[in-house]
């Protein structure tokens, strides 16, 4: 197939539809057969990014979604990323740099309307160089509350004249009103442009499911493209929430046993605006690690290795380790020599003291003092650093990637990936170190080492090759269970010009 600048826009009746596992899919499905694409997110919401090449910030589900079309991340990808924060604000990253920091009624309206040229430009570029752009929208294209400044999902549908694709999660029930709904709830020319449905995360058999779909069909004029069945392991890096971070590839698939005589036992503490937890997949990668995210001192005490994650806000997150005591836990382990690993917002919070001038975090400006377990000291900056660093750690080659503001100045210590090691105490602001096959097993024997463990890392584990068998099962679900000549046809010719309206359709028309 070459298709013609073609496109498409993947919506959901809900957040968390799969919308991010089906534009991954349908991605890789059509670069298997050869078809230059990329994916497209005109605006996200998502703790967990990524940086690009280039140095620019966007979100990690759209770098994933690159890799399954196998092409570089760009800022082009994601435009506009939204980065919440405290007291109900978030910053506004565009084209990979942040400009403002708003609050919800502060960014929907005249803010958001203003990007939109910003948007489609984004668009149109990624059409000139790719045969095939794959949008996915955000959240429900049925909001309509927020339909006059939408830039994502229907505004963005219109002004590119995108066929749509409504995504429903089946598993959570109700996926027929839903479909109807969203549908019933656009004006008619928003409606013009839903092509059909996708049913998501089916558990049983397809012959109960069709009398279902004949009679949407009958009621809405639109055919059902798949019935995807529900299968674990099959969430990219996601992106918001705990809830979301815990059915990804790694932590879904059964353990494995481990290489070694004993299992090292990781503990993640979700600290609040956790960002960037996808470090720890790696982790949970390798055969015989347990990995879990909890708030209780006693199962910190019991761990192998505590991990505390990057965060959005250092200051609260520390605040919300001592309100749970979770400060002395970790204090007692540091004074044990007991393996604890800080990344980037965790890094800051090991630190002596964490300064916020500038207001950066904390409203209004202060400083405040960290937990004291590193000879450091950090003062946020207004600039973000955004960078791809490589170096060497514990013999190995080591390259990963730094989003953050507050500026470390390391006074002691060992040096370790730009930040420092104080007996089994790390911390570095590089997200991603993990991934780095060589260090993890390195640092991982040194973990058992100093937690008396007997437990040897597998010397085959591929964390890059686990991503890329992921990536392929995506192209199979599509490939094996949605109607793919009819996205095709889709694609390439856009919405069919016959389309029923539902009534009653959106309020204001």
């Amino acid at each position: 197939m070459t298709a013609r600048a073609g496109g498409l826009l993947v919506a959901g009746t809900t957040s968390d539809a799969g919308k991010s596992v089906v534009t991954a899919g349908i991605c890789r499905w059509l670069a298997r057969r050869g078809v230059s694409v990329a994916p497209f997110k005109a605006q996200n919401m998502s703790l967990n990014s990524y940086v690009t090449r280039e140095g620019a910030e966007i979100g990690r589900a759209q770098a994933m979604q690159a890799a399954a079309a196998r092409t570089e991340p760009s800022a082009l990808m994601n435009p506009v990323l939204l980065k919440p924060g405290g007291e109900a604000r978030s910053q506004v990253v565009v084209l990979g740099r942040p400009v403002a920091e708003l609050s919800a009624a502060g960014y929907h309206g005249e803010r958001q309307r203003a990007l939109f040229d910003t948007v489609t430009d984004c668009l149109d570029e990624l059409r000139r160089a790719y045969d095939v752009v794959i949008c996915e929208g955000a959240g429900s294209p049925a909001e309509i509350n927020l339909r006059h400044s939408d830039i994502v999902n229907m505004g963005l549908a219109r002004a590119a004249r995108l066929p749509v694709v409504v995504v429903g999660d089946i598993d959570r029930g109700g996926v027929f009103a839903s479909f109807f709904g969203t549908t019933a709830l656009l004006s008619a020319a928003d409606q013009g442009l839903v092509a059909g449905y996708l049913v998501n995360k089916f558990r049983g058999d397809v012959s109960l499911l069709e009398p279902g779909l004949s009679m949407l069909r009958g009621l809405t004029g639109r055919q059902t493209l798949g019935v995807l069945p529900y299968r674990h392991g099959l969430g990219i890096d996601e992106e918001d929430g705990l809830r979301l971070s815990l059915r990804g590839l790694i932590r879904e698939l059964p353990a494995e046993p481990p290489h070694g005589a004993e299992v090292l036992r990781v503990a993640v503490v979700p600290v609040p605006l956790m960002s960037n937890f996808t470090d720890v997949d790696a982790l949970a990668a390798e055969p015989g690690v347990a990995v879990q995210f909890t708030d209780r001192p006693e199962e910190l005490a019991e761990a192998d290795l505590v991990v505390l994650p990057g965060t959005r806000g250092t200051i609260r997150a520390l605040a919300w380790l001592r309100e749970r005591g979770l400060d002395a836990a970790v204090a007692r382990r540091a004074a044990q020599g007991r393996p604890v690993l800080g990344i980037c917002g965790g890094f800051q919070m090991l630190a002596e003291r964490i300064g916020d001038a500038e207001g950066v975090e904390a409203r209004p400006a202060q400083s405040v003092a960290g937990l004291g377990l590193l000879p450091v000291r950090v003062e946020f900056a207004a600039r973000k650093t955004l960078g791809r660093p490589a170096g060497t750690a514990l013999g190995e080659p080591v390259d990963g990637y730094e989003i953050h503001h507050g500026v470390a100045d390391v006074r002691g210590g060992e040096p370790f990936l730009a930040g420092c090691r104080v007996g089994q105490v790390w911390g570095t602001h590089w997200h991603g170190a993990l991934e780095n096959d060589g260090f993890r097993r390195a640092f991982l024997r040194q973990v058992a080492a100093d937690a008396g463990r007997a437990f040897v890392p597998a010397p085959d584990t591929s964390f890059a090759g686990l991503r890329e068998e992921q990536l392929e099962r995506l192209g199979d679900l599509i490939e094996e269970h949605a109607d793919t000549k009819a996205l095709l046809r889709l694609i390439e010719s856009g919405a069919p010009g016959d389309l029923p309206f539902l009534p009653p359709g959106a309020p204001t028309g």
